[in-house]
């Protein structure tokens, strides 16, 4: 018995232009209705794999990995100078989503930058930040500020270390002037020093050292009385 070969149903016209139009792979560049463009790789119609974009109305410019649509992996984010129009890079490092997350460097200015991890655009996690005075903050970050341990030092090298929560000193830290040879141990509420402990530090090496040295505390236990100062006070715990 013959087998019949039933005939294929034509498609549509539309069906065979729409699958033509698929962008897939590597691609010339791409330009928006909005004039912005894009050269590189696509995955059904959404920029993935390596590419980079420009956009018209600020001039900015992408150069990296994509996912989905989204900047997504390793990228640098470039802006042109307002004066020569040059591009001045403002971000390289790691983005998620379209927004900077992972380990990066964020330029704010030529000689103030942040280098350190990001989550959600935001600075998260261990970082580093370097400011135009010639100071630098260093330590764990929450939302955009020190959050945990960390240590702000001054363009005169004094500084300091302890503990933070939402930007300011809070907690248990200690001061170190260096220009003048002495320490400040202390609790801290809110960036206010609630009780301390000043001793002379590296005094005699110090360039701007006091000329009279701290005297001796005759407390018969002044450690205790620092301990129970500090009982009081009203510490957030994490």
């Amino acid at each position: 018995m013959p087998h019949l070969k039933m005939p294929r149903k034509p498609q549509p016209l539309w069906k065979e232009w729409d699958r033509k139009a698929q962008k897939c792979g590597v691609r010339h560049t791409v330009f928006s209705v909005n004039g912005d463009e894009y050269t590189g790789e696509w995955l059904d119609n959404k920029k993935h794999g390596k590419g980079t974009q420009v956009w018209k109305k600020t001039g900015a410019i992408y150069d990296g990995d994509w996912k989905r649509g989204n900047r997504s992996g390793f990228g640098t984010f470039s802006l042109p100078d307002p004066v020569t129009g040059e591009y001045v890079k403002a971000y390289s490092g790691g983005w998620k989503d379209d927004m900077k997350d992972g380990f990066g460097t964020y330029f704010y200015s030529e000689t103030e930058y942040y280098e350190g991890e990001w989550s959600k655009d935001k600075r998260s996690g261990w970082g580093r930040m370097y400011y135009e005075d010639g100071g630098i903050s260093e330590g764990e970050w929450l939302n955009d500020k020190l959050d945990g341990q960390g240590m702000f030092r001054l363009a005169n090298e004094n500084r300091y270390e302890g503990s933070w929560k939402n930007g300011m000193k809070h907690g248990p830290g200690k001061f170190v002037y260096l220009d003048k040879g002495q320490l400040y141990e202390a609790v801290w509420v809110e960036n206010i020093a609630k009780c301390g402990k000043m001793s002379d530090f590296g005094r005699e090496g110090a360039p701007a050292a006091p000329v009279y040295p701290i005297p001796k505390i005759h407390l018969l236990d002044p450690e205790a009385v620092l301990k129970d100062a500090r009982a009081t006070l009203p510490i957030e715990e994490d």
